[in-house]
């Protein structure tokens, strides 16, 4: 079919024709803001979920309704950075917020305030003056210059509320990625939300990230249960799955044979991402408006090499040798958790050998740990890659584990029923 007319967007964050199965996340971003216009608190929301569930996709979602409602929206696509990028970040950001707030002519003596308060906010970043807000604006003195973040951060978003509060509009922080937030900075963005909510300032953070965040977030602040609800989105149901294939053709004048959507969502697994590469890639195969099966079955290897040399690949090529054995020994095992000693034992080693391998391969977003002791993959079906990655697990040379028991072939003997 005509490739220009390819209704399907397997793009990081490119929203599909089709969003289906998030509407209680959408229903609660609604009330959120709804509450929040009138002065009433509401729990904020941060969303979980493995790569390729639809998070950022979401986020923009989020975005689109806030803008809507005349909400200001600040985005921020988190990284790893230390207190000083941290902080231009979000100093840049919400100078914009704050224009786009209100018009510099049109600023009241809230707004001058808030500006004050972010030019204290932003001394810290670079005495010598280099970053500047290309406003004049001294220094508030007594606010944000506490050379303290979690002080600085909460002096500085109760400004911007105050002064969103009094022209009754509002600001929607949108933080994507943020579990890569260092715990010094999420503990300070909790913090200064918690005072936010207690002074009922329309000024809201959203979130989305890893499954792990829920556990950083309790970790940075024990009250973060309380101000946050951690919905967690996964792959989508069978129904949702199949509307999220068929609707998009059906937009184009092409349809799916019923077989061609019961395999093509066996193939995805449901999952968002995947169902937009395998969308992506039949509508290439199919010679018709009617998309069968046969079309699936024969689209399959191309949808896996794509996969492959992108999604998949991108992620495996950061890893080292050590890390590579790792992830391959955790694929042998299946794609559900896996206990670090089970993963050891594959790999011939004490488990607290391979402590400081397994926490690298988390803080670089390949695992999180969604119970003591136990692994998983960030990605699904990164378990099926490796193993057509790495066909053999090549164990690094290392002091191995000693045992008087012969080692049996044990879990690595199990990669015969996923090949």
């Amino acid at each position: 079919m005509d490739p220009v007319l390819n209704p399907y967007t397997p793009n990081a964050g490119a929203r599909p024709q089709a969003v289906v199965g998030r509407d209680d996340q959408l229903q609660s971003f609604d009330l959120l803001l709804r509450r929040l216009k009138l002065g009433r608190t509401e729990q904020s929301m941060i969303i979980t979920g493995l790569r390729g569930v639809g998070k950022t996709v979401l986020l923009g979602q989020f975005r689109s309704k806030a803008l809507a409602a005349d909400w200001v929206v600040v985005d921020l696509e988190v990284s790893k950075h230390d207190d000083q990028r941290f902080r231009f970040d979000v100093a840049s950001r919400l100078r914009t917020a704050l224009l786009e707030l209100s018009p510099r002519a049109k600023w009241n003596q809230r707004f001058e305030h808030a500006l004050s308060v972010l030019r204290s906010f932003t001394v810290s970043i670079d005495q010598a003056g280099s970053f500047t807000l290309g406003m004049n604006a001294a220094p508030a003195e007594g606010y944000a210059d506490h050379g303290d973040l979690t002080l600085d951060l909460t002096d500085l978003l109760v400004a911007l509320g105050e002064a969103a509060q009094s022209v009754s509009r509002g600001v929607v922080l949108l933080f994507d990625e943020i579990q890569f937030l260092q715990p010094q900075q999420l503990e300070a963005l909790i913090a200064a939300l918690h005072k936010l909510v207690q002074r009922e300032l329309p000024v809201t953070l959203v979130g989305a990230g890893l499954p792990q965040i829920a556990e950083l977030a309790g970790d940075a602040k024990s009250y973060a249960e309380r101000l946050f609800k951690f919905p967690r989105i996964g792959e989508l149901s069978d129904g949702d799955a199949r509307r999220a294939l068929a609707e998009p053709a059906e937009q184009e004048g092409a349809t799916f044979t019923s077989d061609a959507l019961d395999l093509a969502v066996e193939v995805t697994g449901g999952y968002p991402y995947f169902i937009q590469e395998l969308g992506y890639a039949v509508w290439g195969i199919a010679q018709g408006d009617q998309i069968t099966k046969d079309d699936v079955e024969r689209t399959i290897p191309i949808y896996e090499s794509r996969l492959d040399a992108s999604f998949f690949r991108v992620r495996l090529d950061r890893a080292t040798e050590l890390q590579r054995a790792y992830l391959r020994a955790m694929a042998s095992l299946g794609p559900l958790p896996q206990k670090a000693a089970d993963v050891a034992a594959v790999l011939h080693r004490q488990s607290t050998q391979l402590g400081p391998t397994r926490a690298e391969l988390i803080n670089m977003g390949l695992l999180y740990t969604p119970e003591h002791g136990y692994a998983a993959f960030t990605v699904p079906h990164f378990d099926q890659f490796m193993l057509r990655a790495l066909p053999e697990l090549l164990i690094p040379e290392g002091r191995p584990r000693r045992s008087k028991r012969k080692l049996e072939p044990g879990p690595e003997a199990h990669d015969r029923g996923h090949r």
